[in-house]
């Protein structure tokens, strides 16, 4: 008779031991903040690693042209049309990280099931757009005639998947959100793990080219949402949600997008200036164009673990505000910094040592290896200046301050890049000059976000919100 009631106990305390390890606002803060980074983390290089294969199959097995039609024009748009919205979901996860903070353990589940119907509605949406609207996209963008057929091809397959995409990026924040940065790691891997099987097969063994390669893209981001669909409405935790949970609710939705528009404004105008540097690109020839595919393809690494780390500050800030620990998240300002500057320069040096080797493997073009090694000299030695726009835009992110850091942003970086290259690169037509406005617009950027972030109140605001 005491079998059931200790299997219940025991079922009970395994629990609760769980929630202990994803609660983000006891014990040290730079062990918690570690643990909670390092599957995101190796998530995003899991799928960098992807990228780069992605980049090999393409560059050795299709040719350069194949290589700059899905890395050059075709990324733009995906960047400035899909990254808004991925960068909403983001945004909209702090949120649920507010409320998982704060204990309210129903708001959880139906914040999160309104999250999720948004981003299937708005998905479809863009997957009809970008349909019917990829050739007006890339002319506008000046893309080269030679590739203008393969891009049009990838991005029509592409959009298909955005609705799952939306959706899975939007499942995985939440997740990490309440301090689950496990489970969508493991999810990432099973997706990128069939991504690369799936590129083999279909550009080795059907020769299908760039087609094979948007397809395997698709298939995978739809594996990947189903798994983390399944986790959510599976699971033992609070917020496990049903098909019922699926839907729109006011309540939810204007602080949803009060804090996620200005997230995806934010990657919109990243994706803008991009997109006019990227028509500079386009006018200094075909191996320009692939050479800075190959190099996002390889510094990369940087981003993706840069970012990840952003992701984490934002869930842990997002946390302990909820749970009124201002003292956690003012240490967790001072040891973010510390481990985003050894990561950086540790990571930095890396690139420089190992550019090269990396580079031939991934293509057997002289020129674009070259140039690749050039941009990335550009780039590189100059990253620990991005630490400190990283890191503190997270917290503000984390704090609920999400408009004014998109200012200092569109303003020190975005606005900086596009009139660099309408008066500047105009005038000296050359990549050296055209590569100068990224570090020139970090510069000018990490000034203006610290003297914000010391001098603008924030804490006080993030505190006055929450009790309202």
């Amino acid at each position: 008779m005491e079998i059931k009631p200790a299997k219940e106990e025991k079922a009970a305390l395994r629990m609760h031991r769980r929630r202990e390890r994803r609660s983000l606002t006891e014990g040290p803060v730079w062990i918690r903040l570690l643990l909670f980074f390092l599957p995101i983390a190796g998530g995003t290089c899991i799928q960098q690693l992807y990228n780069t294969v992605d980049g090999l199959i393409i560059g050795r097995f299709v040719g350069t042209v194949a290589l700059a039609a899905v890395g050059g024009s075709s990324a733009m748009v995906i960047n400035l049309l899909i990254g808004f919205f991925v960068a909403m979901t983001a945004g909209a996860s702090v949120v649920i990280a507010q409320i998982y903070g704060a204990g309210r353990k129903e708001d959880v589940r139906l914040a999160a099931g309104n999250a999720v119907a948004v981003c299937w509605i708005v998905g479809l949406l863009l997957m009809a757009l970008g349909l019917f609207t990829t050739p007006l996209m890339l002319r506008l963008l000046q893309t080269p005639e030679e590739t203008m057929a393969g891009s049009i091809l990838y991005l029509r397959i592409y959009f298909i998947g955005v609705p799952f995409i939306l959706v899975l990026n939007m499942e995985s924040n939440m997740l990490r959100a309440m301090g689950d940065s496990v489970g969508p790691f493991l999810f990432m891997v099973a997706g990128c793990v069939t991504n690369i099987v799936l590129d083999v097969l279909f550009v080795l063994g059907f020769h299908w080219g760039i087609a094979g390669v948007a397809i395997a893209t698709v298939l995978s981001q739809v594996l990947n949402m189903a798994l983390l669909t399944v986790r959510m409405m599976c699971t033992g935790e609070s917020y496990r949600m049903s098909f019922r949970e699926f839907r729109l609710r006011g309540k939810y939705l204007s602080s949803m997008f009060r804090l996620g528009l200005p997230a995806g404004l934010q990657n919109s105008m990243y994706g803008i200036s991009n997109m006019i540097i990227q028509v500079g690109i386009n006018s200094l020839g075909t191996v320009v164009v692939a050479s800075w595919a190959m190099s996002s393809k390889t510094d990369g690494i940087f981003w993706a673990v840069s970012n990840a780390l952003g992701a984490a500050i934002t869930s842990f800030v997002g946390q302990n505000l909820g749970a009124g620990r201002m003292d956690r998240v003012n240490r967790c300002v001072r040891e973010g910094m510390i481990l985003s500057g050894i990561i950086t320069v540790s990571l930095s040096a890396l690139l420089m040592l190992l550019g090269k080797p990396l580079l031939r493997i991934l293509t057997t073009d002289p020129a674009v290896i070259d140039t690749t090694y050039q941009i990335m000299t550009y780039f590189v030695p100059f990253y620990f200046i991005w630490t400190v726009i990283e890191v503190l835009s997270a917290v503000l992110r984390g704090a609920g301050d999400a408009v004014r850091p998109v200012v200092i942003i569109g303003l020190g970086i975005c606005l900086f890049r596009i009139l660099w290259v309408l008066l500047v690169f105009s005038r000296f037509h050359t990549l050296l000059v055209l590569s100068a406005c990224y570090v020139a617009s970090w510069v000018l950027t990490a000034v203006i976000m610290l003297v914000y972030f010391r001098r603008a109140g924030w804490r006080e605001r993030a505190t006055a919100l929450l009790r309202n």
